[in-house]
Parts: C-alpha cells; structure tokens; sequence
C-alpha cells in the first residue's frame, strides 16, 4: 500500500493558512513597556510568545514603586529619608534589600579606597546636586569642610536587621539605585520565564538572551557631548549588565568654570580628572553601576588597576584637546564592536 502524502495546490493553501495558528508555531514578537520612575524613566523590551504586556507591566511598576521607597531621597517617606532623618545612635531597622544594597556600597568602597562612599549625600547636596538644586554659587572651604565632617564609611554600621549612624549622617545611593532596580525588574521577568529582554532605567541597563532579529542586544556608548546625541561605539550585551557614569550634561557652571556632578568623597570637590565617562560591564546591574562611579572618580590609570584587579570590562572615554580617546580593560575585547 502507497502511504504517500500527496499535497494538491488546494491543501497546500490551507496548509499555510493553518500553520501559524499549530502548536509551537507561534513567532515571537517585540513587546515594550515603559513609564516613569526614580526620577527618570525606564523601558523594558520583551521578546516572546503569549506575553502579557499588561499583567508584566504592572508587576514591574509595582516593583520599581517598593523599590523607589526604600532608596529615594527626593521621596521624604521613603525608609532611607527616614533613616536619613533620624538622630541618636539607636538600631535604625531597615528592609533587607536596602541592607543588601549598603553591603554591596560597602564592598565598593572598600575595594575603591574610598573613591565610592554612599555617605557623601552632604556633599552632593552641598554642591547643588541633591533633592533641593539651588546652588548657583561654588561653596567655600569652610562649608565643603563642614560637610565632608558628616561623611564617611566608619560612621555608618550595617547589622544583621538594621543601621547605626554616628553623626549627622545623610546616604545618598543615587550611584547604585538604578543598577539594582534594573536587577529587581530582571527579576520580575524571569519569574515570568521570559528569556530575552532588554531592561533600561535612567541609562542602566541589563540584558538577557537576544532581540527580536535573534542577535545579542547591541547598545550604544555615546560620544560625550552636552548638546547633542551620537554613537562612540557599539557593545553586545550578552546576558549582562552595563551602566556609565559620566559628567558631559550634568554639571554647572560659574564665571566659565565648569563643576561636575560627580564629587570626590575623599576630598570633598568636584572631579576633575579629565574621564568623560565610565562604562562597567557586570552580571549585577547594581555592580556596574557603582564601579561606573568609583572609576570615574578614580580617574583613568587608577580605574584601570582596579579593572584588571578585579576582571571588570570597562570603557574610559578620556577628553583631549582634539576630542576623546578610549582606554579599555583586557575584559572588554570581547563585547566590542565597530570602529570609533
């Protein structure tokens, strides 16, 4: 007996009708949720079968709005404003992701020789770049001095359940936040079981599998400029994080004198190292983030030391006369593309 199949041009037809509509056969598509948060925005992109766009957006606000509660100091009732607020040396009891994130500023710190300190929030507010931006003037040394008397590590104790605080202390983790949000929406999809997405809060970003053209998400690194947008270079993220750190467009300026927004704990001033910007390559958002900050404040061949010491891919984009110059860790190599 002939078990064949033969296939009339009529069957063929609906064939092809019937196709997408079998099991498995369903393509995947770009799905993109974005809002507001943190003081800035995010954008979330998706690829994949069945997404419910509206159920994931709402778990990713939700999220974002629990995490910008206990780490906004522009939200007065935040749990770090209200640390922030306290007097007296009494165990401050504090939710575990914010201890989770003081730990990690404090492993930063550590391995930065100071250069990252989450307690330089009377500095950052000093020099006008704080909740209340009114500073029009260059502060004085007595007050920079005055301020960098209520900074510093030793005056903040992380215990199992809580913070001490010794002084009028004040933490301000704007330059680790926004990392470890982009990790916490990470993990709202994959508890979805998505498997390729791209995650961007505020320039911080996180990605996972591949886009919808099946290729490793590729970000551009911009060339620094405080009046317009265009491409340095081209990274792939491959199942990895990525932030920058840079002062091209937050910064102000007195009698031609420009000051960055970044300010060196360790002195108390502005930076002026001449690094255009930092990008760190790491599994944690919340990682890359920080190590964006203590290069940029490390400066270029102290920030590479560090890179190499710790297996960290970094990009340095360093101002000339004539333009910029890249410095990069041996870790980049391999995430880079195109030609500046």
């Amino acid at each position: 007996m002939d078990w064949r199949i033969y296939v009339t041009p009529a069957k063929l037809l609906l064939l092809l009708v019937l196709l997408p509509f079998l099991p498995g056969c369903e393509k995947e598509r770009l799905v993109v949720i974005s809002g507001p948060t943190m003081g800035t925005s995010y954008t979330v992109k998706l690829v994949g079968m069945g997404l419910d766009k509206m159920k994931i957006g709402a778990e990713i606000d939700a999220e974002l709005k629990r995490i910008n509660s206990l780490m906004s100091t522009y939200d007065e009732h935040s749990e770090l404003s209200q640390f922030n607020r306290s007097q007296g040396t009494d165990l401050f009891p504090t939710s575990p992701e914010l201890l989770e994130v003081l730990r990690l500023s404090a492993e930063v710190h550590d391995h930065s020789d100071g250069a990252f300190d989450v307690t330089v929030g009377p500095l950052v507010n000093l020099w006008g770049f704080g909740p209340d931006p009114s500073r029009d003037s260059v502060p004085g040394d007595e007050e920079v001095e005055a301020a960098r008397q209520r900074t510093g590590f030793g005056l903040l104790q992380i215990g199992g359940n809580g913070l001490h605080k010794e002084n009028d202390l004040y933490v301000d983790l704007s330059a680790i936040a926004k990392g470890y949000a982009v990790d916490h929406v990470a993990l709202v999809l994959d508890a979805w079981s998505i498997r390729n997405y791209l995650v961007e809060i505020g320039g911080e970003l996180r990605a996972k599998g591949k886009n919808d053209r099946g290729i490793s998400w590729t970000i551009a690194v911009e060339k620094p400029g405080s009046l317009s947008r265009s491409v340095f270079r081209t990274i792939e993220l491959r199942d990895m994080s990525m932030a920058t750190s840079g002062d091209y467009r937050n910064y102000f300026e007195v009698e031609g004198e420009r000051y960055s927004h970044t300010i060196d704990p360790r002195t108390g001033q502005p930076i002026t190292n001449n690094v255009a910007s930092v990008t760190v390559l790491a599994p944690s958002a919340a990682v890359a983030d920080a190590y964006a900050t203590a290069i940029n404040v490390l400066g270029v061949e102290k920030g590479l030391s560090l890179a190499r010491e710790l297996d960290l891919a970094v990009l340095i984009l360093v101002k000339k006369a004539d333009g910029f110059i890249e410095r990069v860790s041996p870790t980049l190599d391999v995430y880079l593309r195109g030609v500046p």
